[in-house]
């Protein structure tokens, strides 16, 4: 069951992601699911997919390492941040109905909830530390340098567009203080969850 359950993570989000590729007129680009690489959603459930993927592959060779079990976590810490997010902050401000549906019910919420609970629950191989745990704050912190970047810090003529709102009214020293704190909350409650 567990190796079918990571099997579906995967298969589940690269056909989300290819469904990124076709533009509202219905034509498909590549241009379109290169820009949706921008999306911390996107990035975070594909990266927790390929990890979903090796553990399958792992199981059915009969041995996790160590090292996939970890990034699975991680993966997991990642979709994580998406769902509390997306409930939190962005469902709110932009309608749930939005964020929650076609292949976004998946992104934001089915995908994200098979991860945590197939690793808290499933994929106790080895012991999770609390320092250990803090490694899903990588993801993260990682994004939420690139983001700065892109929004506020590089060129104007390169810069994104703050399609999350993170820099309203130039506070993003807040939002990404916040982020920060959030990913760490994340990573506790899913070292709580593990410990059950």
């Amino acid at each position: 069951m567990l190796i079918f359950v990571n099997m579906a993570i995967f298969v589940c989000t690269v056909l989300a992601y290819l469904g990124c590729f076709r533009g509202e007129d219905g034509v498909w680009r590549a241009e379109n699911g290169l820009a949706a690489l921008r999306f911390y959603t996107l990035l975070s459930n594909l990266f927790c997919a390929l990890a979903a993927l090796a553990l399958a592959l792992a199981l059915l060779g009969g041995e996790v390492p160590r090292w996939i079990w970890l990034w699975k976590y991680i993966g997991a810490a990642a979709v994580t941040v998406t769902l509390l997010t997306v409930l939190v902050f962005l469902a709110p401000a932009a309608g749930f109905k939005a964020m929650f549906s076609g292949r976004d019910l998946y992104l934001h919420l089915i995908g994200p909830l098979l991860a945590i609970v197939s690793f808290s629950f499933f994929e106790r191989f080895f012991p999770l530390s609390f320092p250990l745990a803090l490694t899903g704050l990588i993801p993260v912190i990682l994004y939420g340098l690139v983001y700065l970047y892109k929004v506020v810090l590089c060129p104007e003529a390169q810069r994104w567009e703050d399609f999350y709102g993170y820099n309203k009214n130039g506070k993003w020293q807040i939002s990404f203080a916040a982020m920060m704190l959030g990913g760490a909350l994340v990573c506790l409650a899913l070292w709580g969850l593990y410990r059950l």
